[in-house]
């Protein structure tokens, strides 16, 4: 079965043709068309309006993240599972033995394999010093 009826691919050749000559314009800002893809959504377009056989026209992304948003802004009760129940929560993170150790509201960061290392080795360059002071 045909996607596209016989007055969409008019529709399109003339824009094609129209694109070609440098007759083809935009309708919003009025610049000369010189791509071929928007030709063809020019003229599927036009088709359109025409009351051609031709598919709806694709959203485009950059319209859907705002009625996303803003749907989400609306409805601030929990989304249930096909079997009717809420989802499980999702456990909190687990605490970093730094961050055990640390007063209650200090942020401590979790230092990598690298800083570790530099950590140890500056702790045994200072020992030394600290016997010697303590004697």
């Amino acid at each position: 079965m045909a996607t596209y009826g016989k007055k969409a691919a008019d529709k399109v050749e003339a824009a094609m043709r129209e694109r070609k000559h440098g007759e083809l314009e935009s309708g919003r800002s009025g610049k000369t068309v010189t791509s071929r893809r928007q030709a063809i959504a020019i003229g599927l377009s036009e088709a359109r309006e025409a009351g051609a056989k031709v598919p709806a026209a694709g959203k485009s992304v950059a319209k859907k993240a705002p009625a996303k948003k803003a749907a989400a802004k609306k409805s601030p009760a929990r989304k249930t599972t096909a079997a009717g129940k809420a989802p499980a929560k999702k456990a909190p993170a687990r605490k970093t033995t730094a961050a055990k150790k640390a007063p209650a509201g200090k942020v401590v960061a979790r230092k990598t394999p690298a800083r570790q290392a530099t950590a140890r080795k500056t702790a045994a360059r200072k020992a030394p010093a600290k016997k010697a002071a303590a004697r």
